[in-house]
């Protein structure tokens, strides 16, 4: 997706600080933080949001959602964290890239 900010930003169009990549995700930290650590975790192929997902997505999901407490653990959040995936206009997203917010005060 040529106009997507986050499919520019792993073509390394746009910069960030990545705290984790592999051949399947990017983790960066958010520009506009809303906490002393906040992650945003983004898989490399373009899905639009959650509800774009289809069956064939279940393993990228599976693999996103296991990178999470790794990389919250390897930026200070040993005690815990909250996660945060918005969806759609009502659900408040504003990048149209799924994206997973990882969130919270380091230990």
């Amino acid at each position: 997706m040529s106009d997507c900010l986050f499919c520019k930003i792993i073509a390394g169009d746009i910069p960030s600080q990545k705290v984790y990549e592999d051949a399947d995700m990017l983790a960066f930290k958010d520009i506009r933080p809303s906490a002393p650590v906040h992650i945003l975790l983004i898989p490399k192929k373009h899905i639009a949001s959650l509800q774009d997902l289809s069956s064939d997505d279940a393993a990228l999901m599976g693999k996103l959602m296991l990178a999470v407490p790794k990389i919250a653990y390897d930026n200070g959040l040993s005690n815990g964290f909250k996660t945060q995936i918005n969806t759609g206009v009502g659900g408040g997203q504003e990048v149209f890239h799924l994206h997973i917010h990882i969130m919270g005060r380091p230990s």
